[in-house]
């Protein structure tokens, strides 16, 4: 199972708990949503990883951060099988390829956000 799915049921759980309701009492994430105004927290990783992204790539200072996101290893080689996601994967899902680019006018990233987060 996954961390952000993990995060997930573990957020309902409490949500839940504040509620006082039981999973036996069959009341649908939504409805339960809508009582505590609570925001999604799959949703709210999400857009602070977005955020966070936007804010490493743009620093000038010459900090490890924006070095590490466009570094490549030296050996081309990975382990057999399905290879595992890096953290910026999903941002060039939704950004393209190009995104550091992007990166550097804040509102061409803004505009990305809604759909990186959904």
């Amino acid at each position: 199972m996954g961390l952000i799915r993990r995060l997930s049921v573990t957020w309902r759980a409490m949500e839940r708990a504040m509620l006082g309701v039981s999973l036996r009492d069959r009341i649908r994430n939504v409805e339960i949503r809508r009582r505590t105004r609570v925001t999604d927290i799959a949703q709210r990783v999400a857009k602070l990883k977005w955020q966070w992204a936007g804010h490493i790539v743009r620093r000038k200072d010459g900090r490890w951060g924006p070095k590490v996101l466009e570094w490549q290893p030296r050996t081309g080689k990975r382990s057999v099988g399905r290879p595992p996601t890096r953290w910026t994967d999903d941002i060039k899902r939704v950004a393209g390829s190009r995104w550091i680019k992007a990166a550097q006018n804040r509102r061409i990233l803004n505009s990305l956000q809604k759909t990186y987060v959904q």
